[in-house]
């Protein structure tokens, strides 16, 4: 393994840092590097396995004005290895948003953070509530041959090159009717069948949210807004061939609260939760269906099925985990991370087009989140999930879960104590045709060994363990949200 050095930061953070997310496998890396022919430390990369893994990471360099940090205020960094010919490179990035640059030529936090007012900020910002910073540490994806890093809390879509991670500014996805300083949100989907770039945004204020439709090329084409009774919290999005699909969940900031100036979600699971259809190309009337109250961070996929409209995503039990006598104000904050606290299980809803009706049910009794599959049947029907099994307690990945919603047969890979995963995407093998002919690729974590590697894992069999280890440069902080890019889309 070669290592090159290419910039080394200053972190700001406190000597003796107590926090549990920015300590342990959440402690941050300081230092951005290139690694050439990483060293393979078990099995061999497969030949057939060409691409680029990217995955994205809150990874602070400043503290929160008053201590209350969230790691989801974490600054972006992009962590990329890149295989092809059974080698593999590694480099790392901070995402270079307009927010980071300014604290880092300030010396200072100059934004507060999620737990934090926003008018404790020294400057005006972005985000749905404002006066934040665009951290664009959510997600990644690859449009048009750029990655994509995007902010759950709105901001901007910050490109990257997919090869050597420089960058090459912000996407023009501008909008009169947009919210000033939220232009998109995590997490925008690619359809694979037309180039599309389906995305969304929300603010405090009306309008509250649109769905957004960039062409193959990367130019705003389309922009509807989704009517909705107030402000509301989306977190993820899914399409069809024909609709986008936003949720309005009962979770949302707390009217009176936000009246004040105060942004604390609150539960009202007596509205249920409701359902947009969007037509894709701006033309009908958007249709509404009900369903359950619940929350979702994330959907695997949706499809549509004769005169319904297929949903699968993450169905959580408890939105706001029940609190305890015996609870502490952290561990009434680290519930609120964990997967298990919030009964977190994969849901499937069916919207009858015809009749407006909605059935739904649970589909899985195991704690999982964080779904991918195969890309190309984003919007299509799909046979194979693979999800992230969490760490009791804590916002971790202790292992990988693949399903098959056909049969529901499952295989479960656990990784060993102290060794934490990063979201899984599918990787087709090269020339495949089949939907799960390929691997499964994450970061790992190790705490107890203090390094980090990329394991690949058979599709088919990630119950057997990784078949390749592959060892990176440096131990690595955990992070959230990954993509998987064919050399072919560069």
């Amino acid at each position: 393994m070669r290592v090159e050095i290419v910039k080394q930061y200053t972190s700001r953070l406190p000597a003796e840092d107590p926090h549990p997310y920015r300590t342990g496998a959440w402690r941050p890396n300081t230092v951005e590097v290139d690694a050439y022919d990483l060293d393979v430390v078990a099995g061999e990369i497969p030949a057939d396995l060409e691409g680029v893994y990217l995955r994205n990471t809150e990874n602070p360099l400043f503290d929160a004005l008053t201590g209350r940090y969230h790691p989801f205020d974490g600054d972006g960094m992009l962590h990329a290895i890149r295989f092809e010919g059974g080698k593999a490179d590694y480099r790392n990035r901070f995402v270079k948003t307009e927010g980071l640059l300014a604290e880092l030529e300030a010396g200072e936090t100059l934004w507060a953070g999620i737990l934090e007012a926003p008018a404790l900020s020294k400057r005006d910002g972005w985000g749905a509530r404002t006066r934040m910073k665009d951290a664009s540490s959510t997600d990644v994806l690859v449009h048009h041959g750029v990655a994509l890093s995007t902010f759950y809390q709105c901001g901007e879509a910050y490109q990257l090159d997919l090869e050597t991670l420089a960058p090459r500014g912000t996407a023009n996805l501008h909008h009169p009717s947009f919210p000033k300083g939220a232009t998109i949100s995590a997490h925008p989907k690619v359809d694979e069948a037309t180039g599309e770039l389906l995305f969304f945004n929300y603010a405090a204020e009306a309008p509250y949210c649109h769905v957004g439709i960039a062409d193959a090329g990367g130019t705003l084409a389309r922009v509807i807004p989704v009517p909705l009774p107030g402000p509301r919290l989306p977190h993820d999005m899914a399409f069809t061939e024909r609709f986008a699909i936003i949720g309005d969940f009962p979770l949302f900031w707390d009217p009176a609260k936000l009246a004040q100036g105060s942004y604390r979600a609150r539960y009202f699971p007596d509205l249920g939760t409701r359902f947009a259809l969007v037509p894709r190309d701006g033309q009908g009337a958007i249709r509404w269906f009900m369903a359950s109250p619940t929350y979702v961070l994330h959907f695997s996929n949706a499809y549509e099925e004769g005169d319904a409209v297929i949903l699968e995503g993450y169905h959580q039990g408890a939105p706001i985990p029940e609190r305890t006598p015996d609870d502490t104000p952290i561990s009434t904050f680290m519930k609120s991370l964990d997967m298990h606290a919030m009964k977190t299980r994969r849901h499937r809803w069916r919207f009858d087009l015809t009749t407006g009706e909605t059935k739904e049910a649970p589909v899985d009794d195991e704690c999982s989140e964080f779904p991918t599959i195969h890309q190309g049947y984003g919007g299509k029907k799909h046979r194979y999930v693979y999800a992230a099994v969490g760490e009791p307690g804590f916002f971790l990945f202790s292992g990988l879960l693949r399903t098959d919603v056909e049969t529901g047969a499952k295989a479960i890979h656990r990784f060993p104590k102290g060794v934490f995963a990063s979201e899984a995407p599918f990787c087709p093998r090269k020339g495949a045709t089949e939907e799960d002919d390929g691997y499964v690729v994450t970061f790992t974590t190790d705490v107890v060994n203090d390094v980090s590697e990329c394991q690949i894992f058979d599709a088919r069999g990630i119950e057997r363990g990784p078949i390749a280890r592959v060892r990176l440069p440096m131990r690595i902080s955990s992070g959230t949200h990954a993509t998987w890019a064919p050399l072919s889309r560069r």
